[in-house]
């Protein structure tokens, strides 16, 4: 039988809908038990499904209880249905549970023990209310039972308690968890978004609760500052954070400096200093593993080579672009460094040379287009072996110093970096004529590294093995093309032959070096030699050597400035044989700056490959770039170049420009900007990167940008402008914007500086200069700013005129009327706009040159037509100028009341 809990309610008394019989009476001082009147068992075979009636008061002893309660569950097994409604009067919000029969029908059921004195209170003041008084007198008249037609109706009709509960049970709601309204919530407050969970309502145990929305939890509220715990204490020097606020946040600076007020370190790192330190440092951010001298040489050598061989164009839009030319190529960059210089830069370039660098073979016109494949592929992988031995050498060399006198062992290490002749002459010089003989006939076709695989067997199955040098076991199966592990015979434990690794104790460049000269076939391509070492890394790693970058390789165990994520990168030299070898890898896959040096933040390298692979080789390109229109005057329809947009390209120039800059090398990062793709983005970096440099920009630092690299003069000076106002040279800012066009900053920066000071001063020639040479320009809000100070500086210049000719002569000509009468119209609506013009209270300036120009105007003015100021307010005007005007503007009526008269 399925139960469903019913919601507690807080509502009045006719949601207690109920039905007794017509026999139950209120009693005030007898209590007695009513119970409704039931059908026997062999009456009730056509009212099966009735319900009954049973109101307990409650009045007899705990004996008398046991046996009733006895007696009503043997009436309950033989005469009553399971469709029985026990109704209390009592709490039902606690008691009451709906009960789901059969046929589908719901019906409230209630414990039958209950508190006497309650029930019985209940029963006499509810009882007779209770008595549906309609239903009685209608049966009466009709002359049926009233019990009988109870059962009848709530059998087949449902009470609204059922109906009620049946359609809350059918509704298709979530279930959810209802909290408790009596539950204290620890912050009251929404706004503070605490994440709280939503108010869920469970139907049962048999339901889920779903989880819960996040809702991102606020830990701080803004509150006054009267209760704030730092109240009064804002001039604290001994915390420069709370005594100068935002200005001593850690933050970034020019050139990647970084200032703070503790120390860098990573969370878990323990410091000594005390974090209320008002020592602010300026650090730069370690963006380089080596010193920065070291790497501005190095990178300065790089970049000059690249820029003779990177023509500087105007694109579509007039934005300057760099646009390196095919003859930038790995041979170009190997020229920068001598042949004896073994550096990890120049091995790698020297590898880019050995794999993507075009060579012309010379073919006839005869040959077929497989020859020249399988010509060219030779000729790869014969390029391959010969840089791979010159790597190696070094590591080859450092063994042989620590190596014993055995020969074999001296054989083999000289093998592992194929120094064949070597090997030969080592042989002869011990005597060993047949070990010569075979080691000159490495790598040897397929016959010769069967026989010495058969010659190991031999050994092996008759335990002979055990008598041979472990050294000598490890070169024949090395000349065999034997690369795993070499089983010795099992034997007694006296003469048990161990197993023999050739791979043991070699670096990866000598571990790929073993599968591409004795591993795989002589005319195996590059691809195939790859895919054995890179399968047999990730399945055997504790036996074959990672492509671990040289510096993990380097170190041997020493502590790194920066923590390597896991799993560990690959070695630069082998993702460039892995862009070689796999058609589908990109340069998003290999240009990681983990592989090229311990700094994650170098990208000095990956951006000269991604240059070389993708900009003038075409070989491979970012994963990003999608199609797009034309970026340069020298595109190309036939090769494709530079073809769509990649927003890696632009992130990766980026980040190289930033550690130049850091470095001091402006001319060099700018450079690197003008590679950025997009027209819009290259011009705005170039100018950030200059206003940011502004104090670096000196007379031969702005020749070489002007020169070589064909940056405007205008995003030149609009920076050298900033850093003068920075500075407080005004004047000089306000030059250096009109030298560089800049009409529209020159006039603003006039507007708010330089004119009130002109106004202030009474240099009106001053003030009409600095927007004479703007007027025929296109300048926002130059008629109510600019063209309003020109007019006042003619209004005072040509009215103090006027009144000296005025006074000299007894009048004016017509002209000068006309000109007066101008001004008497223009001068008033000037007087209106000034208030906008200068309306900055902060300044006092511009409140004092607001004054002026009012006062000045009206002065004059009052001189020879005080009545046109009449409907002006002199906003601004001092009180002696006000005075003035209202004593010259009564004399003014006063006479022409006079003449009038």
């Amino acid at each position: 039988m399925a139960r469903f809990s019913a919601l507690a309610s807080d509502s009045s008394d006719d949601e207690y809908v109920s039905y007794t019989s017509q026999d139950v009476r209120p009693t005030n001082n007898v209590k007695k038990p009513v119970e409704a009147v039931s059908e026997s068992s062999h009456s009730r075979s056509d009212e099966e499904d009735a319900h009954a009636i049973v109101v307990d008061d409650g009045q007899e002893d705990e004996e008398g209880d046991e046996e009733d309660e006895d007696n009503d569950e043997g009436e309950s097994s033989s005469e009553m249905d399971e469709n029985e409604l026990v109704l209390h009067e009592a709490k039902r919000t606690r008691n009451r549970a709906y009960v789901e029969d059969s046929d589908t029908e719901g019906q409230y059921k209630q414990p039958r023990h209950r508190s006497h004195s309650s029930i019985s209170s209940e029963s006499d003041t509810e009882g007779p209310r209770r008595v549906d008084s309609g239903a009685i007198s209608w049966a009466q008249n009709v002359g049926v039972d009233v019990q009988k037609m109870h059962v009848m109706q709530t059998s087949l009709f449902r009470m609204p308690e059922e109906a009620a509960t049946l359609q809350a049970m059918n509704k298709p709601t979530h279930p959810r968890f209802r909290l408790s309204p009596s539950v204290a919530r620890k912050h009251s407050r929404d706004s503070l978004g605490e994440g709280r969970l939503d108010s869920q309502e469970r139907a049962s145990f048999a339901h889920d609760i779903e989880p819960p929305v996040y809702r991102p939890s606020r830990k701080y509220a803004r509150i006054e500052i009267s209760d704030s715990a730092v109240a009064g204490c804002e001039d604290a020097l001994v915390d420069a954070g709370l005594a100068l606020g935002r200005s001593f946040r850690v933050g970034w600076g020019p050139s990647g400096t970084l200032a703070h007020l503790g120390h860098l370190c990573s969370p878990s790192s323990e410091v000594q200093s005390p974090a209320n330190s008002s020592v602010v440092t300026l650090a730069p951010a370690p963006l380089f593993s080596s010193a920065r001298d070291e790497a501005s040489n190095r990178l300065s050598r790089l970049l000059q080579h690249h820029l003779s061989k990177t023509p500087i164009v105007k694109d579509e839009y007039g934005v300057p672009f760099a646009d390196p030319s095919q003859e930038l190529c790995f041979s170009s960059f190997t020229t920068v460094y001598p042949q004896t210089d073994t550096s990890y830069e120049a091995s790698l370039f020297r590898l880019g040379r050995a794999l993507f660098d075009p060579f012309d073979l010379h073919f006839a016109p005869e040959i077929t287009v497989d020859t020249r494949n399988r010509i060219h592929s030779l000729r790869r992988k014969a390029a391959l072996s010969a840089w791979l031995e010159e790597a190696v050498t070094s590591s080859v060399n450092a063994d042989l110093n620590q190596a014993s006198g055995d020969p074999e062992s001296l054989i083999f290490t000289l093998l592992t970096g194929h120094q064949i002749e070597k090997a030969c002459e080592i042989a002869l010089d011990y005597g060993l004529v047949k070990v010569a003989t075979l080691v000159s006939q490495a790598p040897g076709d397929f016959e010769f590294r069967e026989d010495l695989g058969e010659q190991l067997r031999i050994w092996r199955e008759q335990r002979i093995d055990v008598h041979i040098n472990e050294n000598t076991r490890k070169l024949y199966a090395t000349l065999a093309g034997i690369v795993d592990i070499l089983e010795g015979s099992r034997t007694s434990s006296f003469e048990r032959c161990s197993d023999v690794d050739p791979l043991k104790g070699l670096d990866w460049k000598r571990t790929f070096g073993m599968y591409m000269w004795f591993a795989e076939p002589m005319d195996a391509p590059i691809s195939q030699v790859y895919e054995s070492y890179h399968r047999a890394s990730q399945e055997l790693p504790s036996r074959v050597a990672p492509p671990l970058p040289q510096y993990l390789e380097c170190r041997q165990g020493a502590s790194l400035p920066f923590h390597l994520p896991r799993p560990l990168p690959s070695d630069a030299l082998f993702s460039l044989i892995r862009l070689h070898a796999e058609p589908a890898c990109s340069l998003s896959q290999i240009l990681n700056p983990l592989s090229f040096s311990p700094s994650p933040c170098d990208y000095s390298l990956p951006w000269h490959l991604y240059i070389l692979l993708s900009r003038c080789m075409r070989v491979r390109d970012f994963s990003d770039r999608g199609a797009g229109e034309r970026r340069s005057l020298d595109y190309d329809d036939e090769t494709g170049r530079y073809e769509g947009h990649s927003p890696s390209a632009d992130l990766l120039a980026s980040c190289y420009a930033h550690q130049l800059e850091q470095l001091g090398m402006l001319q060099e990062a700018v450079f690197v900007l003008l590679h950025v793709e997009g027209s819009a983005g290259r011009e705005k970096a170039i100018k950030d990167l200059l206003r940011r440099s502004a104090d670096k920009l000196d007379d031969w630092m702005t020749s070489g940008i002007l020169g070589s690299l064909k940056i405007p003069l205008t995003w030149v000076n609009e920076a050298k402008a900033l850093y003068a106002i920075y500075k407080g040279d005004v004047f000089e800012a306000y030059q250096l914007y009109l030298a560089s066009g800049l009409y529209q900053a020159a006039h603003d920066l006039a507007v708010a500086q330089l004119a009130p000071e002109a106004v202030i001063q009474h240099d009106f020639e001053l003030l009409n200069s600095l927007f004479e040479r703007m007027s025929s320009q296109t300048v926002d809000g130059w008629y109510l700013k600019g063209k309003a100070y020109m007019d006042y500086a003619h209004a005072m210049i040509r009215l103090r005129e006027l009144h000296a000719s005025l006074s000299d002569t007894d009048g004016l000509d017509a002209a000068e009327e006309q000109e007066l009468e101008c001004f008497s119209r223009s001068i008033p609506k000037l007087i209106g706009i000034l208030p906008d013009l200068l309306p900055s209270p902060s300044d006092p300036r511009h409140m004092v040159a607001l004054s002026e120009m009012i006062s000045g105007l009206t002065a004059n003015l009052d001189q020879m037509k005080p009545l046109a100021l009449s409907q002006v307010r002199l906003t601004g005007a001092d009180e002696a100028t006000r005075l003035h005007h209202i004593q010259a503007s009564a004399l003014e009526r006063l006479m022409r009341s006079i003449q009038v008269a």
